[in-house]
Parts: structure tokens; C-alpha cells; sequence
């Protein structure tokens, strides 16, 4: 059995083989790939005896879960209404500009994944850019730089450490 495996099927353990605990499964796997592997949600539909199309049927659901490989980091960028007019789509124009990827897509280096979405519930204090975990609120183009330099600087601490 190789690592990998060894690996998926220690997270199937944890949550003692029980087919209802399919999506904490599959966190504990993006947790650790950073994506779903297809080999991975073979070996989980192999020990689960869940058909593979059922699998990734609640992996293309859930946008948490993603099938092709992401970033380090992962942001979001509100396009639904209320972050529209206050100026999101020249936002996220931005984002694209200075990481030269567009939308949808993750930058060469695998540090940055870009995304939209139509709402994230908090349009009173949009225009709102999430990356990772942290949430910034009324964001401008002006902000955008210095986004990424935050989240830039903490990944080089991070290797420092």
C-alpha cells in the first residue's frame, strides 16, 4: 500500500467507516491536498462501497471542495449585487491584473487561487474580498495590493519557521 493510500484510508478510520461521514472525509482530504485527487476519491468509494459518481457528485456540490489543484491561498471575491455596484468587478479585475491569472484559475507558482462569487451575505459592508479565512470589508483597487502583501509576507514567514 503506498503513502497516499495508507493516508485516505487513515481518515476513513477516524470516522470508523461510516458512509455518513463522507463530506468530513472528504474535508479531512482537501485539508490535506489542498483538492480532491481522483485517486484519493477512488480509494474512499473503493472502502466506502460508495459508487465513484456519488462521490463526486457531493465534491462538485459543495464549492468548499475543489477537484483541481488550489493555491496556497484562496480568494474570493463577492460579484453578487450589492458588491457589483459598489465596484467588485474592477476588484477583481484588479486581482487578475497583478496575479496575471483570471478568474477561476490558480497562479503558476500554486501560491494564489482566484475565485468569485455570487454572494457571501455580508452586503452591507461590501464590497467584500475573502482570502483563506480572513474577510476584508469595502475593499477598493487600492487595497488589492496590499492584500497580497499581507498574505505574501505571512507565507514567507511561514517557511522561515
Amino acid at each position: 500500500m503506498e503513502a497516499q493510500e495508507i493516508k485516505i484510508k487513515s481518515y476513513i478510520t477516524k470516522y470508523n467507516n461510516e458512509k455518513k461521514a463522507l463530506i468530513s472525509i472528504l474535508q479531512d482530504i482537501q485539508e490535506e491536498y489542498n483538492y480532491l485527487p481522483q485517486e484519493a476519491l477512488k480509494i474512499v468509494s473503493e472502502t466506502l462501497d460508495i459508487p465513484l459518481i456519488d462521490i463526486v457528485g457531493v465534491a462538485t456540490f459543495y464549492r468548499a471542495f475543489s477537484l483541481e489543484p488550489r493555491g496556497k491561498h484562496l480568494i474570493t471575491v463577492c460579484t453578487g449585487t450589492a458588491c457589483h455596484v459598489r465596484g467588485g468587478p474592477k476588484i477583481l479585475e484588479k486581482f487578475e491584473d497583478m496575479l496575471n491569472i483570471k478568474a477561476g484559475n490558480t497562479t503558476p507558482d500554486a501560491q494564489f487561487t482566484l475565485e468569485t462569487v455570487a454572494c457571501l451575505g455580508c452586503c452591507a459592508i461590501g464590497p467584500v474580498v475573502v482570502v483563506d479565512t480572513n474577510y476584508y470589508a469595502q475593499t477598493t483597487i487600492r487595497n488589492v495590493d496590499s492584500i497580497l502583501k499581507r498574505h505574501r509576507k505571512e507565507e514567507k514567514e511561514n517557511e522561515a519557521n
